[in-house]
């Protein structure tokens, strides 16, 4: 009887090592395309700047006449 409760929790100790591991794994992945997001959206934040300010005569945010 005591083996075999041994034997089960080191089953469960073993799934919880896998379990964790591709947790880690997955976090890992986020973690790196959430910084290659970033990355792509500061890009495009300074595209948007340089394009607005190369811009001739453009209205500076300006609201539409309906508004």
């Amino acid at each position: 009887m005591e083996d075999n409760r041994l034997t089960d929790l080191e089953i469960k100790f073993m799934e919880q090592e896998q379990a964790i591991s591709e947790l880690s794994d997955i976090v890992n992945r986020q973690w790196q395309e959430i910084e290659q997001l970033k990355r792509k959206l500061i890009h495009a934040h300074d595209r948007i700047v340089t394009l607005e300010d190369a811009a001739p005569d453009a209205p500076a945010n300006e609201k539409p006449p309906h508004y």
